[in-house]
């Protein structure tokens, strides 16, 4: 009897150890997520220099360079190390697919939306890792122009106007005093509002992801892992894993998903692993984009020059986003938006200042490379950006013109309104032929999605990729893909083995009718 007792309590024990497995988290593993957040918290950063007891740093100071020569008094070789990064080079040297080795980066790759930097640096200043690069005489080799505080202010005040320089209402010893890591704040303030803009460039990368909701970005949630940029954009010396291809065309120093979460991510789950070989995790994980703020889609710089009562004119949506400027033409702006998808192994091409275009459009500002035959390639989610901007129907090149002047007279277009002068001032800087023609020509720009990571219940679903009508993937070609595509051999595989086994049970049946009829009992 005690051994019927013994075995009954043994085997409820048995039964019972996945039942309590699963209670109230106890011996539960821990999802994704919550690994991912117990990881930043063990690693988090913990500042072991205090810099309001340094003295050098509450000497008063009359210029920002004071305050750089400051850091570099004990930071010593930081200015070289910075001197050599993307951020104050605004180029890094790259294999260009049809242009070879060169330096590739703001200084020479156009975009459709501010169009470049060269004519029009006193604007685009304000996010350079400097102070004053406002035209082509800045010293990059001067460690003293660097700009400490815009990526290392910990106090919140720091802020910069055109022309690269701190506002006067900033207190340059309580910022220096007040440094330390860069938090998202330091790198969104630029990454956030480039091209013009709250969300006008990347369609991932907006002002809510200062402090989004876990529905937004699971990653930077408060509530979810709570992570700042640097956790995956990590630095050594200065150089920053992660690249925009808009600006790069090689396959090194990417951040990527797999730092953290491996290449089989999926717990117990064999199917979905296996779709990583061909399927990138942001294409399931990013199922929508511009979740809170609109991104711009369309800029119509053709459409610029208009006046009211004779004067240059604004007009705004709800969320503030230019609809109408004189001075840059219309917008587009949409919200909650599926990506398109593209194949793509992590190189890229670009259009250079001086290129010739072929055709009549729309030309191909970056080309992402891939296909499905490609082994490197996988399925990726992106915004693509189109625009109409202006073009030298004689050269066949696209115009780099000049847009920001401080006074009337320069060429500049947002002070004269000239198309054609701004063409000729701005083509003769950079070295250009300008034949005294202009027109407009249709152009894109590919933007890799890679942040407003959802919750992984608001993933992607199969039947949303394999279905027959409204696939996610409906643009991609060139693969056979089961929900999606049709295959009159696969189909007519199908239907034969169905009819074969249909056959089959209908002579087993059959079979066994007759030989009960018979008396022989089941076949």
């Amino acid at each position: 009897m005690h051994r019927v007792a013994f075995a009954i309590v043994l085997l409820l024990l048995i039964i019972s150890i996945p039942v309590v497995a699963r209670l109230g988290g106890r011996g539960e593993v821990p999802t994704q997520l919550e690994q991912l957040k117990l990881k930043m918290a063990q690693d988090k950063h913990v500042p072991s220099v205090d810099h309001t007891k340094f003295a050098v740093l509450k000497e008063p100071f009359d210029s920002p360079e004071k305050v750089t020569e400051a850091c570099l008094s004990c930071h010593t070789e930081r200015g070289k190390e910075v001197m050599q990064s993307s951020h104050w080079r605004w180029d890094r040297v790259e294999y260009i697919p049809g242009h070879g080795i060169q330096a590739l980066g703001k200084r020479n790759v156009l975009n459709n939306f501010c169009i470049g930097t060269q004519t029009n640096l006193a604007s685009c200043d304000k996010c350079h890792a400097g102070f004053g690069f406002v035209d082509q005489k800045f010293d990059f080799n001067d460690p003293t122009h660097i700009d400490c505080l815009a990526c290392h202010d910990n106090s919140g005040t720091y802020l910069r106007t055109s022309y690269g320089r701190p506002a006067e209402s900033v207190d340059l010893n309580e910022v220096a005093t007040h440094v330390g890591r860069p938090t998202r704040d330091n790198c969104g303030t630029c990454h956030f509002f480039g091209g013009g803009g709250n969300n006008t460039k990347h369609g991932d990368l907006e002002k809510s992801m200062f402090d989004p909701s876990r529905e937004v970005d699971v990653h930077l949630a408060a509530d979810g892992a709570n992570i700042e940029c640097v956790d995956c954009h990590k630095a050594k010396n200065h150089q920053l894993l992660g690249k925009v291809y808009s600006i790069a065309s090689m396959d090194e120093q990417r951040s990527t998903c797999t730092q953290c979460h491996g290449e089989t991510p999926h717990d117990k789950n064999r199917v979905l692993n296996e779709h990583t070989l061909k399927v990138a995790c942001q294409t399931c994980h990013i199922p929508r984009y511009a979740k809170v703020n609109k991104t711009n889609t369309y800029w119509d710089w053709s459409a610029a020059g208009k006046f009211r009562d004779g004067k240059p004119y604004v007009v705004k949506d709800e969320q503030d986003n230019h609809l109408y400027m004189s001075i840059k033409g219309s917008f587009v702006w949409e919200s909650n938006l599926i990506p398109e998808y593209i194949f793509f192994n992590g190189t890229a091409g670009h259009y250079l200042l001086g290129d010739k275009v072929e055709g009549d459009g729309p030309v191909k500002l970056n080309t992402l490379y891939g296909s499905y035959d490609d082994p490197e390639s996988k399925i990726i989610p992106v915004k693509v950006h189109r625009a109409k901007q202006l073009f030298d129907p004689v050269t066949r090149m696209l115009i780099q013109p000049k847009l920001v002047g401080k006074e009337k007279g320069e060429g500049a277009y947002w002070k004269d309104f000239d198309w054609d002068e701004a063409a000729r001032v701005g083509m003769e800087a950079v070295g250009l032929p300008y034949s005294g023609e202009y027109s407009f020509i249709d152009t894109e720009m590919t933007w890799p999605l890679n942040h407003m990571v959802s919750p992984a219940d608001e993933a992607v679903s199969c039947v949303e990729c394999h279905t027959r009508d409204g696939s996610r993937l409906a643009g991609l070609k060139g693969f056979y893909m089961p929900g999606r595509d049709r295959s009159e051999t696969v189909e007519r595989i199908g239907k034969l083995a169905l009819l074969i086994a249909l056959g089959g049970v209908l002579l087993h049946g059959g079979v066994r009718l007759v030989a009960h009829q018979f008396g022989k009992g089941a076949v």
